[in-house]
């Protein structure tokens, strides 16, 4: 079952430019999904359309199987949400900020102790919210999401402008909420390696359009296609020709030898080769492009 679900979704902001063309966005139920893209892809707008902040103007939205346009007001209540950047009172301590928010969602006052405790922000006290880092802020806002005890969440770039220990910090965070409580999570995010670490599937976008839908494993399944073998030695010019003399062809970077993946045997018989003429075989191995470079590829073709 689909926690999300969109069927040609499309959007535009001026009649020359399609912000969004036929998305397809399918999150299964109690996973994290990582919605990938480059800046400008059209995460946020994507986003922002799920959570009725921008009109929908073609296509369906279906959240929790029910359609948005017509349950707008029961599916926001289930639904917890981060656009862009942390909304905090900073005069206002962590205690103070979820106060009000507990008064705009009618939740019991003990859920503010439990939510705080559980983005680790329960010993804060009289500090200002405006004298957090960037990553209290965003436990503080994720804390906020989290008060009226969503089944979904919904982050833009939830970790964008963190340093390593604050992308840690949210990523244990998510993490938990997931996997204890079982709430499914949305989030955005052109930071591949970071997202590798955290989802089970994967939506990656560019220009506006799907390039790639799937389970984590379904796109780490590219990187075993994308396999290729580096030979580094004493003389590249003539291990460029045995190589060729193999039928292979092959290419010289930071002056090593790169062949497309073949058969053990091939290899073998290349490295004999080369010690046969004379030539001193420093390296052979295998090279996976990490999910970063298939990311790459995906968006540039």
């Amino acid at each position: 079952m689909y926690c999300v679900q969109t069927r040609q979704l499309s959007h535009n902001f001026s009649a020359q430019a399609a912000v969004l063309q036929t998305i397809n966005l399918q999150v299964p139920k109690g996973s994290i999904y990582g919605f990938l893209g480059p800046n400008g892809a059209g995460k946020t707008t994507t986003l922002r359309l799920l959570l009725g902040l921008l009109k929908q103007q073609q296509g369906e939205i279906l959240i929790f199987g029910k359609a948005l346009e017509q349950n707008r007001v029961a599916i926001l209540k289930q639904v917890g949400s981060l656009i862009e950047s942390p909304s905090l009172y900073g005069h206002l301590t962590a205690t103070e900020n979820m106060l009000l928010w507990q008064k705009i969602y009618q939740c019991p006052k003990e859920r503010i102790a439990a939510v705080l405790h559980l983005v680790g922000l329960a010993d804060t006290g009289n500090k200002k919210a405006g004298q957090f880092s960037l990553g209290m802020k965003q436990r503080l806002s994720i804390a906020v999401a989290l008060l009226h005890n969503p089944e979904l969440l919904v982050l833009d770039e939830p970790t964008n402008g963190l340093d390593p220990n604050g992308m840690i910090e949210i990523r244990s965070l998510l993490l938990q909420l997931n996997q204890e409580q079982g709430i499914t999570i949305l989030l955005s995010s052109h930071l591949l390696a970071e997202i590798e670490k955290l989802v089970s599937h994967v939506g990656v976008i560019n220009k506006g359009q799907m390039m790639f839908q799937g389970t984590l494993d379904d796109l780490k399944s590219k990187q075993q296609e994308a396999l290729s073998i580096v030979f580094e030695t004493n003389n590249t010019m003539q291990t460029l020709q045995i190589i060729r003399d193999n039928d292979l062809l092959p290419q010289v970077a930071d002056g090593k030898v790169i062949i497309p993946a073949v058969s053990k045997n091939i290899t073998a018989k290349i490295i004999q080769q080369l010690v046969n003429n004379g030539i001193e075989v420093y390296e052979a191995g295998i090279i996976k492009n990490d999910l970063e470079s298939i990311f790459m590829e995906l968006i540039n073709n």
